[in-house]
């Protein structure tokens, strides 16, 4: 049986062309980092990987990115709706300002959330008043967080709203259904999957911020420190061993990430085809 010519031709040279530039940026590269660990011992790597302080920069990590994420989830379910469904004056300025944590260099991001919640500034001499500390702790942590995760939700659930059939809640509205019953029984269904697809990738970039977050947490080890943070100070103290078996671990945990983030999307590309 002949195989099938595609019809737009290069195929084998741009297929090599894609996977040398993915060899020589990514795969080498991280492969570096598992080659360095791997001359570790299990007993050395069990000691770094789980030393009080790893211990703490997981927790403080993970829970902050948990915790930014499941905010987002709320909130940035609220703004795709409001984008989607309602016209308002300067809304092009608003879906813009959407991405601004991306374009904005996380820098300047940390610098300007520290001055913002710090003791002396607007939000965080309130803050102060009752008693809770904005900067320089690890609510500081999930506000840098959650600051830069936003428009990962957005821009998840603002297509699955766009393409969303206005006929099929009209309909359910013509049969007696509420608003209410409408949107958890018709509408809310089909933007379960995009609402976990934007909470994972949420999730995963906050696991992996550092600009912003070195600014507003204090990094205060055992309490505000977190493990990007503690990667970079092991590398300042020339402690490369431990270094790399820290980032190995966090790699592992982002290719976990990113497969869950993939079969969230499958499931969400096929849960949509049943529903049309």
């Amino acid at each position: 049986m002949l195989r099938q010519r595609s019809i737009i031709p290069g195929f084998s040279l741009t297929m090599g062309f894609s996977l040398t530039y993915l060899g020589l940026l990514v795969l080498i590269p991280l492969s570096m980092v598992f080659l360095k660990s791997s001359q570790l011992s299990g007993a050395e790597i069990c000691r770094i990987l789980f030393s009080p302080r790893a211990l703490a920069a997981y927790q403080l990590s993970f829970g902050a990115s948990l915790i930014a994420a499941g905010v987002n989830s709320v909130f940035g379910f609220l703004v795709a709706w409001v984008l989607v469904r309602y016209s308002f004056p300067l809304k092009s300025l608003v879906d813009a300002l959407v991405d601004l944590p991306i374009a904005l260099p996380t820098a300047v991001a940390g610098i300007s959330l520290t001055t913002l919640y710090s003791p002396n500034g607007w939000i965080g001499s309130t803050l102060a008043q009752w008693g809770i500390q904005g900067s320089y702790s690890r609510l500081g942590v999930v506000i840098a967080l959650t600051f830069i995760g936003l428009p990962f939700v957005v821009r998840t659930i603002q297509p699955v709203l766009k393409d969303a059939d206005p006929e099929v809640e009209e309909a359910a509205l013509c049969l007696g259904a509420s608003r209410w019953q409408t949107f958890l029984k018709v509408l809310l269904p089909s933007l379960v999957p995009a609402t976990l697809t934007g909470f994972a990738l949420a999730f995963a970039r906050a696991l992996g911020e550092y600009g912003s977050v070195v600014f507003i947490s204090g990094n205060m080890p055992m309490t505000t420190e977190i493990v990007p943070l503690l990667i970079m100070t092991k590398l300042e103290e020339y402690d490369y061993p431990s270094a790399t078996a820290l980032a190995a671990f966090m790699l592992c945990v982002s290719f976990l990430l990113l497969f869950v983030i993939n079969s969230l999307q499958w499931w969400s590309q096929r849960h949509r085809k049943k529903l049309s």
